[in-house]
């Protein structure tokens, strides 16, 4: 099985990798077209912004290449909030994948942003992995209220979306790379979709 992480010039690249091949996948970390279409599940990862993600998307001549995609793919923090429609960071028109609209966390009181830590997660739908009451490593400032295709959901303020299944289309806002066992089944999961 061949995993194409998708190269932006930016994010976790560097975790997303060594996780993955923990779990016996082969992983190309790549900006190459015709290598992220022709592999069988290509990973979009996280950190950075929103704007710059889709820029970088569209220079190298990958929107179109992602949203026909037909095999899985995996989106990871900001990766899986560039499913989504839009984005209100940097008010940015995303891949469409999945219904739904990333907004900014608002920080309160014991709830800062970003939201940097562990939480506590509330599964809808057992599919990804995840079970209820599990932790999972968070870092991010926007995030997506809850939409059909959410699978799991954690409270930071507001319930926002934690993970996200649409056939083969799965999202994480969580970092599973660093989410220990949880992210491990997760990951798996992934692999077996």
């Amino acid at each position: 099985m061949t995993i194409a992480i998708v190269d932006l010039g930016c994010g976790n690249v560097g975790s997303v990798d060594p996780a993955l091949r923990r779990l016996g996948a082969v992983t190309k970390i790549t900006d190459d077209l015709a290598r992220i279409d022709a592999a069988e599940r290509v990973v979009l990862p996280g950190v950075g912004a929103a704007g710059h993600a889709m820029e970088r998307i569209d220079a190298l001549g990958l929107r179109d290449t992602l949203q026909r995609r037909d095999r899985p793919m995996l989106g990871i923090c900001l990766g899986m909030q560039l499913l989504f429609e839009r984005s209100e960071e940097d008010d940015t028109a995303c891949l469409g994948l999945v219904e739904g609209q990333v907004r900014r966390l608002a920080p309160e009181t014991g709830r800062p942003v970003p939201h940097m830590g562990w939480s506590r997660l509330e599964v809808r739908d057992e599919v990804a992995g995840l079970s209820s009451g599990e932790y999972a490593y968070f870092a991010h400032s926007y995030a997506c209220d809850e939409v059909p295709q959410s699978v799991a959901m954690v409270d930071y303020g507001r319930p926002i979306t934690a993970a996200v299944r649409q056939g083969r289309l799965l999202g994480a806002q969580f970092h599973p790379e660093r989410s220990s066992e949880t992210g491990k089944r997760f990951l798996e999961a992934f692999l077996s979709c």
